[in-house]
């Protein structure tokens, strides 16, 4: 099953980040608040994180060619690995920004006219984040969930400056501002830093989630009621495709095609039980040969 294009959320991510850069942009000239500038720098990070997210996928969904027979799905933990590093450097900058207004605090101006801008850049991001978050779970796009995460950490932290401001406001302890737009990067870090360790995982051919293998293994189980019996199930997941490799036990005494034709069954079962793209690798072994029992891993043993 051909998994279908996901670009066309990206072009909405884009679009929301343009929109909210110039709102938060407007609510830190109208306050000088460099809590409302953190939100303002990760709105840039967000925009050059979906712009890459455009081209990753782009290529992940190039069909497979002879020198990438297995598809390009892989390039989608790029975009997540790129996300998450650019997500570090806005809350670096951020620290920056903040820590001059630690020593040298400053009274913030047009507070209630700019916090108005900024929920209201803080609501596309909630709307869109949700929606990335959902297509992602949906079409187990690694992309569309690091994309919705972060603007869902955006809105998080816009929650968070919202309140800071309205303290300062309410208090007229101008420190508040500075510390909780730190507070703000350390938060943005530890995102990142989840994004990247996703990332890696992808890259190392992590297994699918527990819950899709025992599903598989229920389909097997229909099957061996008959005396056929399978080993050396191995998994991995490279962006929206899963790929699965089973070994299929049957007697010796049945033809090639009687095989084959089994072999064409469970495929297409294990196919069908998943909504997502999956490849099924299976290979044919008679089950009374010692040496098939012993082919069950990677490597022979």
């Amino acid at each position: 099953m051909a998994g279908k294009s996901l670009k066309k959320f990206i072009y909405f991510s884009i679009v929301a980040a343009v929109v909210t850069i110039a709102l938060k942009g407007i609510s830190f000239l109208l306050t000088g608040s460099v809590g409302l500038l953190s939100e303002a720098l990760e709105s840039c990070v967000n925009l050059v994180a979906a712009l890459v997210a455009l081209v990753v996928l782009s290529i992940a969904e190039k069909p497979a060619d002879a020198e990438h027979a297995f598809g390009h799905s892989k390039a989608e933990y790029f975009s997540s690995a790129i996300e998450g590093g650019l997500i570090i450097a806005a809350a670096c900058s951020i620290v920056w920004s903040a820590y001059p207004r630690l020593l040298h605090p400053q009274p913030l101006e047009n507070v209630g006219f700019g916090l108005l801008i900024s929920l209201s850049a803080s609501l596309i991001n909630l709307v869109m984040g949700l929606v990335l978050l959902h297509q992602g779970k949906r079409h187990h796009s690694v992309t569309l969930t690091a994309d919705g995460k972060h603007l869902m950490t955006d809105v998080w932290t816009s929650v968070g400056v919202v309140v800071a401001i309205g303290l300062v406001k309410v208090t007229g302890i101008l420190i508040l501002d500075p510390i909780i737009a730190m507070l703000v990067a350390l938060n943005i870090i530890w995102t990142g830093y989840r994004l990247m360790v996703q990332s890696a995982r992808g890259l190392i051919d992590t297994a699918i989630p527990n819950e899709e293998r025992q599903e598989v293994e229920q389909i097997f189980d229909h099957f061996r009621e008959s005396g056929i019996e399978f080993h050396s199930l191995m998994t991995r997941q490279a962006g929206q495709r899963k790929f699965i490799s089973v070994h299929i036990l049957v007697p010796g005494e049945w033809t090639v095609q009687r095989g084959h034709d089994l072999l064409e069954v469970i495929e297409g079962k294990v196919r069908d039980n998943f909504k997502f793209p999956v490849t099924v690798f299976t290979h044919l072994e008679p089950v009374e040969d010692p040496v098939s029992h012993n082919d069950i891993g990677i490597d022979r043993l």
